[in-house]
């Protein structure tokens, strides 16, 4: 042993690193030809026997020094190096640092072993639970995506959307079904939130509607309904959604609806001109017992549009923190030609490509 080596380890013992002795973790000295110069009393009674004289690979039942030898790496380099290994069942992280004399040379390297075993243990279970989650999730989105009502014409009226969830999963709906041969429902709705729990609320809002309109075309019968519906589920202050519902007459061509807190107002394209179907009304929420909403009616044409939209289009913000808003979005609608895309389009640009919220437009055609 050189008579560096022999100061620097005496030193070691007469109380320059002594708290190595009170520690936890296990640590080693080792020196250029793989030999413990000096293994701390907690690693000693952990492996049972005294390690100083041995070759550090020994501990891992190996008869010669590791091929990714961080103690050999750090006397060579004078730099930090770290690994895992594993000893009897434990994974241990190892981090070895130089050790120097009074004058800067390297003499060793210091070894710690810290026990790992929990966390890794934990970080698998994590893993796979977070597997497990995302799989679930993925599972979610694909029946939320096939909720969506197809592409096709109920009653005279011709479908189209574009839908795009900020997240896996999104608080936007909007669906297009027939009540019976005359009567179709129609309605965007616009839960609080993202993510799980405004996707449940979406599926709610579907599968209830649809039930509850069965043969029923007296929306504020069905607007209470739901309301009623949703007390049931006894759901926290900040869970609530809105919705804009209406019902297509065929017989009739007349176009009768409510908004129940919904702040976008479907634009109307009829001969060229544009105008909004305006209506007020509270969302549906818990703090009302009872809702009463104010039907309008209008009579729809031969080739009239109607555009449904949540504010995820007109709230899409720019560099500057500038919304898209109403303005934008009605000069494309005034153009007349591939509405959907161009919207989805010009939102998109504006907002460089990352939308903050869910996004979700429909174009319903009266076309026979």
């Amino acid at each position: 042993m050189e008579e560096g080596m022999e100061l620097s380890y005496k030193g070691f013992e007469d109380g320059h690193f002594n708290i190595v002795e009170g520690m936890i973790d296990w640590v080693r000295v080792i020196d250029r030809n793989n030999n413990i110069l000096y293994a701390n009393k907690k690693m000693c009674d952990d492996v049972g026997r005294c390690l100083e004289g041995e070759k550090c690979y020994n501990l891992l039942k190996k008869d010669s020094k590791c091929t990714d030898c961080i103690s050999c790496l750090t006397l060579e380099t004078g730099k930090v190096a770290k690994k895992e290994v594993v000893y009897d069942n434990k994974t241990y992280n190892v981090v070895s640092s130089p050790l120097k004399n009074n004058d800067g040379e390297i003499i060793a390297a210091v070894e710690v072993f810290r026990d790992i075993t929990y966390a890794k243990e934990l970080t698998k279970e994590l893993n796979e639970k977070s597997r497990k989650m995302f799989s679930d999730i993925r599972f979610a989105k694909n029946m939320q995506s096939r909720m969506l009502p197809p592409k096709e014409i109920y009653n005279g009226l011709s479908l189209d959307y574009i839908y795009e969830p900020s997240e896996m999963l999104s608080g936007d709906i909007f669906d297009v079904y027939k009540i019976n041969d005359r009567y179709t429902g129609v309605y965007i709705c616009d839960v609080v939130g993202h993510g799980v729990s405004a996707a449940l609320l979406t599926m709610f809002v579907r599968q209830t509607l649809r039930t509850i309109s069965k043969n029923q075309f007296n929306i504020n019968k069905i607007m209470k309904e739901l309301h009623k519906m949703f007390l049931s589920l006894n759901l926290d202050s900040d869970k609530y959604f809105s919705v804009f519902f209406s019902i297509y007459d065929k017989q009739t061509r007349e176009f009768s609806y409510v908004n129940a807190g919904h702040n976008t107002n479907p634009i109307l394209i009829s001969n060229n001109e544009i105008s909004f179907l305006e209506a007020k009304g509270y969302p549906i929420c818990n703090i009302f017992d009872n809702v009463e909403y104010e039907i309008a009616t209008i009579k729809l044409k031969l080739k009239d549009k109607l555009s449904f939209y949540t504010d995820g289009i007109v709230e899409a913000k720019n560099h500057i923190n500038e919304e898209f808003g109403e303005d934008r979005l009605i000069d494309i609608v005034k153009e007349g030609n591939n509405i959907l895309l161009n919207v989805y389009s010009e939102v998109n640009k504006f907002s460089a490509n990352s939308l903050k919220d869910d996004c979700a437009i429909m174009l319903v055609e009266v076309v026979d």
